[in-house]
């Protein structure tokens, strides 16, 4: 080894320097602005929490690159490791930074404005006057100049010296704004993990009890136990929707959706009525319920080729347009001598487009109009894999087709019935529409809005406040006191000869006013 090599560093050096790097505010900026870089994926990309149907299709649409974004966890960001990583990072960076800011902070709040300089005029700003009143005039008016500031007043002498210091709130301010974000940070981890979140469609006259089986979609965070959802239920009694009419300015956009019904808390509990709209939710027993969606479900009956009714409900078509135009399913597995299925469209307000197509010219239900398709076969529901009751699986059936050899195609209004092709009967009974309600629980819900209003709080703190340190000299001289002033602040800025002139003013204004007779 040459005389001129670094020796290399221990375990315990290279831990201190680690430590010492992580914890510094650069590396906290920068994870910051990391984190912020990380979640950009969770705003472009679907995530299977938020909407698993919208996932689903994204790896339909994109079946080379969504295998590729699946692995990488680009659509579970928020839980992801890579995302985890950078958060437990940030957290513990802002933390190492702020516990021996604070240290320093107390110490500084205890510790005496420092000792003046010798020559004032090696300072950024400083001024010197006489005037004819006494050194305790002046250390009089320097006080009330001074006044909010810590002083300190030392006699030498014939010389008197006021050391003065103001502007801590400055630093309470930027350990305000990075606890704050400590808070938040720490507030949206405990409602990420102990928390959870769901969606499920609830026709007009149905309801929803809060287990996992009622749900369309659901998500929790890793440490949430299903067994401790809230027992609530609810009930759907009414739905209203109302959009802009024809001819306004923005014909068809949403103008009211309002849910209306009754729930209960728990089993036993009474019922309770509800009155939800958008932004208004319901809170249960900690849990939010939010109206996010609205649509329709045509009410079908479905009688077999043996005359037996086999199917009558209420089947929810999923939107995929402004005008409300909407796909669904309908499964008939009772249904004899063969497993039914329908695939379709429903259209609130049917016209007939240029090309002869129908489409929806408006979302309200004016003039609704019911098209389908129908395979006959084997559903695939006794195998025992799971089955989304918006997808057909048609690989076990086959489709009925017309006397052009393509599909056989029903269209039915609200009343109209029509015959099936192996015999039988579908009925389009009525309209009836259908709420999509999410339901979310955060624990400390509010803790990151705290921490938010302080961090503001603590951000205007930081910006506002200038920290200044002042000296005061005074000393007789014959009939005279020479005083000498000069003034530093700890973060340099253009204004500080303007202040030391207004600082002047105010103290020469000071010495000048006439004395009170006695």
């Amino acid at each position: 080894m040459s005389e001129n090599a670094v020796p290399a560093l221990g375990s315990r050096e290279f831990t201190r320097w680690f430590w010492r790097q992580l914890t510094s505010m650069r590396t906290a900026l920068f994870l910051l602005l990391l984190l912020a870089i990380a979640a950009v994926p969770g705003s472009i990309v679907p995530q299977r929490s938020v909407d698993a149907r919208a996932t689903e299709a994204y790896l339909i649409d994109h079946p080379k690159l969504g295998p590729i974004l699946d692995k990488l966890g680009f659509f579970s960001v928020f839980t992801s490791p890579w995302f985890s990583a950078v958060y437990l990072l940030l957290l513990v960076s802002l933390v190492g930074c702020i516990l021996p800011r604070s240290f320093v902070y107390l110490r500084a709040l205890r510790a005496r404005p420092p000792k003046a300089p010798k020559n004032f005029d090696r300072l950024p700003a400083s001024a010197s006057f006489e005037t004819g009143s006494s050194v305790d005039e002046v250390t009089a008016a320097v006080r009330r100049a001074l006044r909010g500031a810590r002083l300190d007043i030392v006699n030498d002498g014939d010389l008197v010296e006021v050391r003065a210091e103001k502007g801590f709130l400055r630093e309470a301010g930027n350990l305000i704004f990075h606890i704050s974000v400590v808070v938040v940070l720490i507030g949206v981890a405990v409602g990420t993990l102990f928390g959870y979140r769901g969606t499920s469609i609830v026709t007009e006259g149905e309801g929803f009890s809060n287990v996992l089986t009622q749900y369309d979609e659901f998500g929790s965070g890793a440490l949430f136990d299903t067994d401790d959802l809230p027992p609530f239920s609810l009930t759907l009694d009414d739905l209203t929707a109302k959009f802009q009419p024809l001819g306004s300015v923005q014909p068809g956009a949403p103008k009211l959706f309002r849910a209306q019904g009754t729930y209960e808390s728990k089993p036993g509990d009474g019922a309770k009525p509800y009155d939800i709209k958008v932004n208004h939710p319901l809170s249960i027993d900690g849990t939010s319920v939010h109206l996010v969606g609205q649509g329709y479900a045509p009410v079908i009956k479905v009688t077999d080729a043996k005359g037996v009714v086999v199917f009558e409900d209420a089947v929810p078509f999923l939107p995929t347009d402004p005008s409300y135009t909407s796909n669904g399913v309908i499964k008939v597995p009772g249904a004899q001598p063969e497993q039914l299925g329908f695939q379709g469209f429903f259209l609130p307000t049917a016209i007939t487009g240029k090309d002869g197509v129908s489409i929806s010219a408006f979302p309200g239900a004016a003039n609704p109009l019911l098209g389908l398709f129908v395979w006959h076969g084997d559903l695939g529901l006794d195998d025992g894999t799971p089955q989304s009751v918006y997808v057909l699986d048609k690989t076990k059936m086959k489709q009925y087709l017309g006397p052009n050899g393509k599909g056989f195609r029903i269209s039915l209004s609200p009343g109209q019935e029509t015959d099936l092709p192996g015999g039988g009967t579908i009925e389009y009974v009525n309209t009836a529409q259908f709420a999509r309600f999410q339901f979310s629980s955060s624990p400390l819900v509010k803790v990151p809005l705290v921490g938010i209003s302080f961090g503001l709080l603590g951000l205007v703190l930081s910006l506002f406040i200038n920290p200044r340190r002042t000296w005061v000299r005074m000393r007789r001289d014959d009939s005279r006191t020479v005083v000498e002033v000069a003034a530093l602040d700890r973060n340099p800025r253009d204004g500080l000869p303007a202040d030391l002139d207004d600082f002047l003013t105010r103290l020469r204004g000071g010495l000048d006013k006439p004395k009170e007779s006695s």
